[in-house]
């Protein structure tokens, strides 16, 4: 299987085609896609908080060196999605009580502090970008696409502080919308996105109206809504395993090897003698080479 069939496999960002290509495969076009690619997995919860991220097992899968993969997983510790620890490697970060509650004390003073901004700039094209933002996060949540529904969440949050004109503020809500998806994966119930479905019709009619005071408290209310859901409570970490057979056992298992991703009950067939398909659903800490 050569490179971009792995890439592809392993979610949208195959669909690049990178143009500085160097050793190993790494070039700034596709270490730029493979970074989307792990950040999107992490953030819709298809990598879940404490789920091992080894170097070895990346850079098998996507094809570029392990010195690439560091470069990725330094960006992503960075942002605060990844946590580097010595002697142990990277792992999905698994947020505590007292970040989640920074994060949304953070978000109520960047976002509502935005919105007088946002109200006073808006133009019509925005507001129907806005609401196909509003009804595709909808129709996400309608289909049962949860994954989906809360990228499009953190996409409509990080929309709407853009439109404010600052961009470093921006970029800044942006990184929280993303750490916020964490913390609905640790202290969420399950199924539950965290914003309302109609919440953010209502903020764009407040916006479209040019009523920033009316848009700030509403963003306010929203906010300690999607906080207030939350069992923001310390418990202990339980590190995502994986069992992997081989051999005698994995042909009493059927043909090939399976991983198992504690948890998550989701089984990915793999060929026999090696890693040939791997899939975002499972940690990339199974994407191990499989012996016969």
């Amino acid at each position: 299987m050569n490179q971009r069939q792995r890439l592809a496999e392993a979610g949208d960002a195959g669909k690049a085609k990178p143009r500085r290509m160097g050793k190993n495969g790494d070039g700034a076009e596709r270490h730029e896609a493979i970074y989307r690619t792990i950040s999107d997995a992490i953030i819709e919860h298809r990598l879940r908080p404490g789920a091992r991220l080894r170097e070895d097992a990346l850079a098998e899968v996507f094809g570029i060196s392990r010195t690439g993969v560091r470069k990725i997983l330094q960006r992503l510790a960075l942002e605060q999605l990844v946590t580097l620890t010595p002697r142990r490697g990277a792992s999905v970060t698994r947020p505590t009580a007292d970040e989640a509650k920074d994060v949304f004390d953070a978000r109520q003073m960047v976002e509502c502090g935005l919105m007088p901004e946002v109200a006073r700039r808006i133009t019509a094209e925005d507001v129907r970008e806005l609401r196909d933002m509003a009804r595709r996060e909808r129709e996400a949540l309608k289909s049962g696409e949860q994954s989906r529904a809360i990228k499009l969440s953190a996409a409509f949050h990080e929309r709407l502080a853009q439109l404010s004109g600052n961009a470093t503020l921006a970029a800044f809500v942006g990184q929280l919308c993303s750490r916020s998806s964490l913390i609905l994966a640790v202290y969420g119930s399950s199924g539950h996105l965290g914003c309302e479905s109609h919440d953010h019709d209502d903020l764009i009619g407040y916006l479209e109206a040019r009523n920033g005071e009316r848009a700030t408290a509403f963003m306010s209310r929203h906010l300690k809504a999607i906080e207030a859901s939350l069992s923001i409570v310390e418990e202990e970490a339980e590190t995502p395993t994986c069992i992997v057979y081989s051999g005698p056992e994995a042909r009493r298992q059927g043909n090939g090897a399976f991983l198992h991703h504690h948890g998550m009950a989701r089984f990915s067939s793999v060929p026999w003698g090696g890693v040939r398909r791997i899939s975002m659903n499972i940690p990339w800490a199974m994407a191990y080479t499989v012996a016969p």
